[in-house]
Order: C-alpha cells, then sequence, then structure tokens
C-alpha cells in the first residue's frame, strides 16, 4: 500500500485476513452438480483486493462497540455486493474486462453464463446473511442493514449509476452529471459501508449523518483517483484493465477537469471528509487515514 501510515496498513490488513475468513466460512462449497457455480463464487470473492468497504464497516462498528460477529458478517454482505458488481462490471456486455485483481475475470475464468449466475447469487447471499440473526439479535437492526443496503445497492444506487455509466457512452456529461453518476455507482456503497456501525450500534441521527457526509466526499475522491489510474496508471500496479474510459469514449472527472485538476479536487475530498469526523472526538483515526489514503493508492 503506497503512502500509508503503518497503523493503518497493519489495521487494513488484519482487517482483510479477518474479512477473509468470514468470507471463506459464509461462501458455499459442495460437490453438488452445481459446483460450478459455487467455484465461481468463490473466486469472484477470495483472494485478493483492498476490502475498503469492509474496513469501513469494522471501523465504524468499532466506533460504537459493536461485536465482532455482528460486524464482519455485515463487512461479509457489503463485500458480496461489490464482488458481485464487479463480475457483472467486467462482462462483454458491460466493461468487457479480461483482468481483475491481477488475474482473469469470472467470466474468463468460467464463461459469461456462469459470471453472470454467480453474480446473481452473491447478491442474493448478501441478504440471507444480513437477515440472519447472528448478525444482530434485533430484527429492527437488521431491517434497517437490510434496506440500507438495497437502496445503496439498487436503482438509487449503485445499479442507477451503472446504468449512467453506461448512457455516459454515447451521450456527453458535463461534471454535475459525473458527480451524480459516482455519487450513485460507487459513492453510494462505500456511504452503507461507513454507515452500517452506527446502525449496529443504535447510533444517534447526529453520528449517522456525519459518517454519511464522511462517505460521501470519501466515495467522490476513491472515484476521481480511479479516474485517474484508468487514464495513468499501468495493468501491473492496478491488477486490472486500464484505459477503458478512453476507449469507451466515456466523460470523467480527468477528461473534464484535467488530471492536475482532478487530483485537487480528490485532495480537498478527502480533507473535507476528514472535517466530517469532528463528532468522534479522535475515535475515528482510522477513518481520517482511510480519506488521505484514498488519494496516493495506485490500485
Amino acid at each position: 500500500m503506497p503512502s500509508v501510515s503503518p497503523s493503518l496498513a497493519s489495521a487494513m490488513a488484519d482487517s482483510a485476513r479477518s474479512v477473509e475468513d468470514t468470507l471463506e466460512r459464509l461462501l458455499p462449497k459442495s460437490d453438488f452438480p452445481e459446483k460450478k457455480l459455487f467455484d465461481a463464487m468463490r473466486y469472484g470473492v477470495l483472494g485478493g483486493g483492498k476490502r475498503l468497504r469492509p474496513f469501513l464497516v469494522l471501523s465504524t462498528a468499532k466506533i460504537f462497540g459493536v461485536g465482532d460477529e455482528c460486524a464482519l458478517r455485515t463487512a461479509a454482505a457489503v463485500e458480496c455486493i461489490h464482488c458481485y458488481s464487479l463480475i457483472h462490471d467486467d462482462l462483454p456486455a458491460m466493461d468487457n474486462s479480461d483482468l481483475r485483481r491481477g488475474r482473469p475475470t469470472v467470466h474468463k475464468q468460467y464463461e459469461d453464463a456462469t459470471a453472470i449466475l454467480a453474480g446473481d447469487a452473491l447478491l442474493t447471499l448478501a441478504f440471507e446473511i444480513l437477515a440472519d440473526p447472528r448478525t444482530h439479535e434485533d430484527p429492527a437492526v437488521r431491517c434497517r442493514l437490510i434496506t440500507t443496503l438495497a437502496k445503496a445497492s439498487g436503482v438509487h444506487g449503485m445499479v442507477g449509476g451503472q446504468m449512467l455509466d453506461l448512457i455516459a457512452e454515447t451521450t456527453p456529461l458535463d461534471i454535475g452529471a459525473i458527480t451524480r453518476l459516482q455519487r450513485l455507482k460507487t459513492g453510494e456503497l462505500i456511504a452503507f459501508s461507513a454507515e452500517a456501525g452506527a446502525i449496529l450500534g443504535k447510533a444517534s441521527s447526529q453520528h449517522h449523518n456525519s459518517l454519511r457526509a464522511y462517505a460521501h466526499d470519501l466515495g467522490l475522491a476513491f472515484q476521481i483517483i480511479d479516474d485517474l489510474l484508468d487514464a495513468e496508471g499501468t495493468e501491473a500496479e492496478t491488477g486490472k484493465s486500464i484505459g477503458r474510459d478512453a476507449k469507451a469514449g466515456k466523460a470523467t472527472f480527468v477528461t473534464v477537469l484535467g488530471a492536475d485538476r482532478a487530483r485537487n479536487q480528490a485532495k480537498l475530498l478527502s480533507e473535507q471528509a476528514i472535517g466530517h469526523l469532528g463528532i468522534f472526538d479522535g475515535r475515528a483515526k482510522n477513518l481520517e487515514d482511510v480519506a488521505r489514503f484514498v488519494v496516493d493508492r495506485k490500485s
């Protein structure tokens, strides 16, 4: 991890290992005839990735004293949603990518139909995990988690943003439209991840609002850097196909603002994100460090 403090690097590594162990336990595995589907799900989820969204879940859960099992199950559910979106994004009908996390994408390793089903299965598994009493003893908390994640990942969140991203291949977008696209496509799932700890901990509305404001600025900063990496990075650094936006003719933060202005905007958003955390009186150090990390990352 480039330009990341040793404490954050250690915390993210510990979090990633714990989430990986939880996903290993929750993902299906058997010798049934549909084993190929299970294998594709596990291939698309295990063995890589920054696990940024789960880290946000675990970090905010810690602020509110949430138990490890509750936090890890919620973090695993978020990662199932995120990985399903990557599997579907990489398909030929979407971004048509051959490389993800340094290895062939799911549809390249298996085939398109299995990749579609693997994504579908991960989407539904996420809500199965959240609905289980082991995620939280209070059914009202479980319902709020399910409702909030459904909104963040559905037509008013990630999937709506993906539709706008497809439209951007044929329709010019201004900076306002690009910002809305990325708030939906990337920002809403990051916002849920940051708010999840407050939901699990039955926190005040002030805490919820601060975390959502933090996450929206963080999500935009994250996406601006993604656009920069797609334009300037290498496959060896990023572990995924690059130059896709230019190839598709999409307007991005980089094409509209230019690389230097885009990078400065990401830094400004990072600083704004940190400013929203004052309410926690120093208990959100990991979240502050993450906001700095996202603008310095190379993958």
